[in-house]
């Protein structure tokens, strides 16, 4: 009779888990734990998906892994990368990563060969968030040069339903130069919402007020104005040079933090905003500093675009997270930090809060002597 290791796996997972009582363990017993549990689901989704690449086969792999159909022709394709990148490959079979980290590596993979080797350094080092936009950053970096903006066209849609509540869902996917300014709008206007319902001493979720406004905005109602620029697009100044008709290697024509735009598409943006010329080497805003609330245009455009070379826009230097990012004084403007480019660093809302709360309890918010 044959035996098979993981045959002996499953039995000693199943002894284990018949004797697991977590309520009877310390936190530290618990946290280590947990960590050997999630390695054995790590080196089993390894497994799962060579076996996948063999098969080859997306309705068994659903039916035999509990999962969907979506997430099984998944499991099949980073099998299959998986044999043609080694670092894919080696991090999955020493447990390094999951299926789901896995996936959205093989995804980049397929489109931006090669790209395997630092994502899953991002993987180990960062929260999935993290490596999901990294991942997608270099997919479209890659696609920009494959009638990406005619795709993008192509799959703009819009969905509804109604759920057992009876709320009305509305799903809407648009082109990336068209979904960022009412994105912007709109977060602006729950900001706006959210202060006016604060002040009446109604405390929310942002996400309601968000809901809020976009209803507010699809009725006109809503001023949607924010002070940070809606719609940023960032252009080599070579392909404006040829005519706007390509983009190159080494050249961009994209919108920092969202991903690459076609430059026909560009083109049509400039003839009706502000344009502002970028030098790597010219006037270094690092040495550009105000003493006030409110940083200088030349600071928050460079900030919103992000670290050279890559501006690939601002993230929280926290959690990594794009969502309601604002601009922290690292050394707080009530202690007479300076709005410059070294003493602002975006972070999430929630993490900005943190970081007040910390500042604060350490006596950071006080001004100094005179």
């Amino acid at each position: 009779m044959e035996v098979f290791y993981e045959d002996q796996a499953v039995e000693f997972l199943e002894k284990a888990a018949a004797d697991l009582e977590p309520e009877l363990c310390s936190a530290a017993v618990v946290r280590k734990r947990l960590a050997t549990f999630a390695k054995a689901i790590k080196l089993a989704e390894f497994s799962v998906a060579a076996l996948a690449r063999k098969l080859d086969d997306v309705e068994t792999v659903a039916r035999a892994t509990g999962s969907s159909q979506g997430k099984a022709k998944a499991t099949v394709t980073t099998g299959k990368v998986m044999a043609s990148s080694d670092d894919l490959h080696l991090a999955m079979q020493a447990g390094k990563l999951s299926l789901d980290q896995a996936a959205q590596i093989a995804d980049a993979e397929v489109s931006a060969p090669g790209s395997a080797r630092e994502l899953v350094k991002v993987a180990q080092r960062d929260s999935f968030h993290v490596l999901k936009d990294k991942a997608r950053q270099k997919k479209l970096d890659a696609e920009q040069h494959r009638d990406l903006g005619a795709r993008q066209r192509a799959a703009r849609y819009a969905r509804s339903h109604s759920d057992g509540l009876g709320m009305v869902h509305v799903h809407l996917a648009l082109e990336p130069h068209v979904g960022a300014p009412i994105v912007a709008r709109a977060e602006a206007e729950a900001e706006r919402l959210g202060k006016r319902a604060r002040a009446k001493g109604v405390n929310e979720p942002f996400h309601c007020h968000l809901a809020d406004a976009y209803t507010s905005l699809l009725s006109g109602a809503g001023k949607g104005r924010a002070k940070r620029p809606e719609l940023v697009v960032l252009v080599s100044h070579q392909v404006a040079k040829r005519g706007w008709k390509d983009v190159r290697k080494g050249e961009v024509c994209k919108i920092p933090g969202i991903g690459p735009v076609p430059p026909q598409v560009a083109r049509t943006i400039g003839t009706d905003a502000f344009l502002n010329a970028l030098f790597f080497d010219g006037v270094d805003l690092r040495h550009h500093k105000r003493w006030s609330r409110t940083a200088p245009v030349e600071v928050r455009v460079a900030l919103e675009l992000g670290d050279p070379p890559d501006f690939d826009g601002v993230l929280c230097i926290d959690c990594g997270n794009r969502f309601r990012t604002e601009f922290d004084h690292v050394h707080p403007y009530a202690a007479k930090g300076p709005s410059s480019h070294p003493n602002l660093r975006p972070r999430c809302w929630n993490c900005h809060q943190e970081k007040t709360r910390q500042d604060r309890k350490a006596g950071r918010l006080k001004p100094p002597e005179p």
